[in-house]
């Protein structure tokens, strides 16, 4: 049996990656610890595939027993998109008696200080990242994300935001020091002097809300940004996405008490059926951070009623491509088709409202009229998801059946560009998987701006017909001012529109790309380089991960006595 590691070994084995990741947040370059092919994981290549898949195997139909105190039922249901029911049953919490249990810990975590508890939250990491094949499956079949995906979004990018998350909590709780000497002149007199003592301390508990669509990524940065700032973490999954974030906190449990420190710190809250405990739990005095990804709906709630806590929130926007003219015409086509199909439009960064010009645009293979630009995207979306094989390896499944309903109407908003169809996935015939639609429609028009004003999350995008490159960059403002947006997209070869449309990101503070032609996507964001939000306009009120989203989750105390 394997001796359990001392704060010492810890440091020593961890410590090398924080300061490279301190330095990357810094640099802004690429890094990564990571690595994103799947034989990088163990020595035997396809042999360790298959271990993932058998790890993720044998967890179907079990029991996973957290061992948590206040335990008083066995909950469970998630049935994958793909159509494997998963079978696995998780602790069902009393809260009156999980809470205090979470306390109780706090202390000790406190006073380990800030280096200690990276140097636990990166242990954390590593040991995930070890299991990182089957945790690929566990997100494929409650995500419905193609394997690929959800190993690399649910595996090492998420480890990647934990880790970056942990960076900007360390960098935060440093910056002041433990002590300092105050000594103040005082004239002929003897000088005043103080010994002072300065100290973070935790909100209290935190909570994770869970997003059905990446649970792992999405909810990565807030679990280690509150556990890395000395606060218990409380992680209640969204029903259909259970297994992804009870496997990290039972990692986390194990680590914990390796450590010396109480399991409890971080725990699961798992619900029954239809029980809907977030509300509840979100307003519970005990809770002092709420992590939230999901529907502005709930988001807008928990900022409004949460009032004891700090809020912080990933919730919906409408994210938009203003196309002016192009200088890589099938680059463009290429980049967009690819970033509408990934993952069929599941992404709160995916673009959904194409803005163009009703004249047409420039490019480098002629002038191409808005007819001619929205049927070329449909050929490349159409060329790219030709095969069905690869196709399914790209699309993944639909999550659940709101976004099948949402598709299914989105027909009859306006003229159909590109239909959707249905496709057969080769291992998983259960699997709902549908091709994007594309839907012209008139930006002047009152009846079709009701719906590329709304989101219409999943595999549903709008090409909007407006009447200049003006009134695209004035639609674009408007639409981040009152719907908010994750992700904005610009085609131009003109240097004065290019200045417009960042003028414009830059007031309404959401992140733009410009002219991407090849293998970097506007639905793609890269952690200790790329914002993911802005938190200044509607769509979230939080970046991940900058200084303000670990900053408020703790406070400096100081003591002070007269040296």
């Amino acid at each position: 049996m394997a001796a359990e590691p001392t704060a010492q070994q810890l440091t020593a084995q961890h410590r090398p990656t924080l300061d490279r990741a301190l330095e990357a947040i810094h640099t802004r370059a690429y890094w990564s610890p990571h690595p994103e092919h799947p034989k990088a994981y163990g020595e035997n290549g396809s042999l360790d595939l298959a271990a993932g898949k058998a790890a993720f195997d044998a967890l179907l139909g079990t029991r996973l027993d957290l061992g948590q105190p206040g335990t008083d039922d066995w909950v469970g249901g998630e049935t994958s998109p793909y159509g494997v029911e998963l079978g696995v049953s998780y602790p069902h919490a009393d809260l009156d008696v999980l809470l205090p249990a979470m306390r109780a810990g706090m202390r000790a975590w406190r006073d380990a200080g800030a280096e200690t508890r990276a140097m636990v939250c990166l242990e954390i990491l590593k040991r995930i990242s070890d299991r990182t094949l089957e945790f690929a499956h566990a997100v494929m079949h409650t995500s419905g994300q193609a394997f690929m995906m959800a190993f690399q979004a649910g595996g090492p990018h998420a480890q990647d935001r934990g880790l970056e998350a942990v960076a900007y909590a360390y960098a935060e709780q440093v910056r002041t020091p433990d002590t300092a000497e105050w000594t103040k002149p005082q004239g002929k007199r003897d000088p005043l002097a103080l010994t002072k003592r300065f100290t973070p301390v935790p909100r209290g508990i935190g909570l994770v809300v869970g997003c059905n669509t990446f649970p792992t990524w999405n909810g990565y940065p807030g679990l280690f940004a509150s556990l890395a700032t000395g606060n218990a973490v409380l992680v209640k999954p969204h029903p259909r996405a259970v297994l992804p974030l009870a496997l990290t906190v039972q990692v986390a449990r194990q680590v914990l008490a390796e450590a010396g420190f109480d399991p409890n710190l971080v725990a699961l809250a798992a619900e029954r059926p239809d029980e809907g405990i977030a509300k509840a739990l979100a307003t519970r005095p005990e809770i002092r951070i709420v992590d939230y990804t999901g529907s502005t709906e709930f988001g807008d709630w928990l900022e409004a009623n949460a009032r004891q806590a700090q809020v912080y929130t990933e919730k919906a926007g409408v994210n938009t491509v203003v196309v002016e003219s192009a200088g890589d015409y099938k680059g463009m086509l290429a980049n967009l088709a690819f970033s509408l199909s990934l993952y069929s439009g599941q992404m709160c960064t995916t673009p959904q409202n194409l803005l163009i010009p009703r004249d047409g645009i420039t490019t480098d293979q002629g002038p191409k009229s808005f007819d001619e630009v929205v049927a070329d995207l449909a050929q490349a979306v159409d060329g790219l998801l030709g095969d069905d094989t690869r196709a399914a390896g790209l699309l993944g499944a639909l999550v659940n059946p709101g976004v099948k309903d949402r598709l299914e109407a989105a027909g009859g908003l306006g003229e159909v560009a590109l239909a959707s169809r249905a496709i057969t996935h080769p291992e998983f015939p259960d699997a709902v998987v549908r091709t994007p639609v594309i839907v012209k429609l008139d930006g002047a028009k009152p009846d079709a701006e009701a719906a590329y004003m709304s989101e219409c999350f999943g595999p549903v995008s709008f090409a909007v017909a407006v009447d200049s490159a003006t009134d695209a960059a004035e639609l674009l403002r408007r639409t981040v001012r009152e719907k908010g947006a994750m992700t904005v997209g610009a085609y131009t070869t003109s240097p004065e529109f290019e200045e417009q449309v960042r003028e414009v990101c830059l007031e309404e503070a959401a992140q733009l790309s410009l002219n991407l032609t090849g293998g970097v996507y506007v639905n793609q964001t890269a952690a200790f380089s790329d914002f993911h939000g802005s938190g200044g306009n509607p769509a979230a009120n939080a970046a991940l991960t900058d200084a303000a989203f670990v900053a408020n989750r703790f406070r400096v105390v100081e003591v002070r006595q007269e040296a």
